[in-house]
């Protein structure tokens, strides 16, 4: 065979496991969109009805505090939510922080929460796809979208997952805060306590409001460490959160971090700085 016909053909092979290398990559973005339409399709076009005085009323008094102080009460109760984050985020102890950008859809009618996580690790790309829904929860984590070096799944995740989505409710949804599914203790004028439960996964935190009406703390016990999906040690963990400002017509913490309580200290892996939020989304953006 002619020796250009030779090179012709392997540039075309590699030139062929490239495009399918670069598709492969794309897999778990193919994925969240997947979910994401389907997800829409079944909030986007719901009846729009607004939070009153009336759905408030029997909330503690620092729940009710602090919804007036954010403006839901007026506001079109949230269907879905779309959100956008940049910020920092560190995979160990002892590795350095690695710049982030996430994309979140979550969905309320059926708590679905769909967060697609983009980092970069020493020069290479790191993918995530957290995905909670009929109260089960996966994450998977891909070293170029190609790699798994994390793959979590089962009852530890699916308890860890329902504090994130109720976390998610209190920082950023707080029109959603008047769920049924949501059992308050009021335990002094600035510390409630909240139990949420769904799909047989029962979870409560502790939520720290100032003198304000803001919510400056979420903490709970009931969530898993598990770097990588393998193993699961239970560990307090907390969000403090600041740096209120409207958006959309809402006032919405917009900096937040995220907390591991270790017997031998603390560990804080994340922080992320609110970009966009919109809610009741008809569309994919």
């Amino acid at each position: 065979m002619d020796k250009k016909y030779i090179l012709l053909l392997g540039f075309l092979i590699l030139a062929a496991i490239i495009v399918f290398a670069v598709f492969k990559s794309q897999g778990l973005r193919r994925t969240y969109k997947a979910e994401v339409l389907k997800g829409l399709e079944r909030t986007g076009k719901m009846e729009q009805q607004v939070v009153t005085e009336e759905d408030i009323k029997d909330l503690p008094g620092p729940v009710q505090k602090y919804l007036r102080y954010v403006g839901v009460v007026g506001k079109e109760k949230v269907n879905n939510l779309r959100i956008t984050f940049d910020g920092e985020f560190k995979t160990d102890t002892e590795k350095d922080w690695a710049k982030v950008d996430v994309e979140q859809y979550s969905f309320l009618d059926d708590p679905t929460r769909l967060y697609f996580m983009r980092l970069n690790m020493s020069g290479v790309p790191v993918i995530g796809l957290h995905h909670y829904e009929n109260g089960e929860a996966m994450m998977l984590i891909k070293l170029a979208g190609l790699f798994t070096v994390a793959d979590g799944r089962g009852p530890e995740m699916n308890q860890g997952e329902t504090v994130t989505v109720f976390n998610d409710m209190c920082l950023l949804m707080p029109a959603t805060l008047i769920d049924k599914r949501i059992q308050w203790e009021e335990i002094d004028p600035l510390t409630v306590k909240a139990t949420f439960e769904n799909k047989g996964n029962r979870i409560s935190a502790l939520l720290y409001f100032n003198e304000k009406g803001e919510l400056t703390n979420f903490v709970s016990d009931d969530r898993y460490y598990s770097p990588t999906g393998t193993s699961y040690q239970q560990v307090r963990w907390s969000t403090p959160i600041k740096d209120y400002k409207e958006m959309n017509g809402v006032k919405i913490v917009t900096y937040g971090e995220a907390i591991w309580h270790f017997p031998e200290g603390e560990y804080c892996y994340a922080k992320f700085n609110v970009k966009e939020i919109e809610y009741n989304r008809e569309t994919y953006k």
